[in-house]
């Protein structure tokens, strides 16, 4: 069952992080020249913390 909270939990982060960067990026007026590099550490710091959670909580 694990699996199952993983991956819904994985498309929401990705979904979440992209509208995340985009609020940033308007705040800011223009594109960040490393897109990728901050998109990737919003979702991994997102991803770790989230999956612990889950991780904690669905171990009896």
């Amino acid at each position: 069952m694990q699996f199952v909270y993983f991956t819904i939990t994985a498309v929401l982060l990705y979904v979440f992080s992209d509208w995340l960067l985009r609020q940033i990026e308007a705040k800011r007026g223009k594109p960040l020249p490393n897109r990728s590099l901050v998109f990737l550490v919003i979702i991994m710091v997102l991803a770790v913390g989230s999956f612990k959670v889950i991780e904690l909580l669905s171990t009896p």
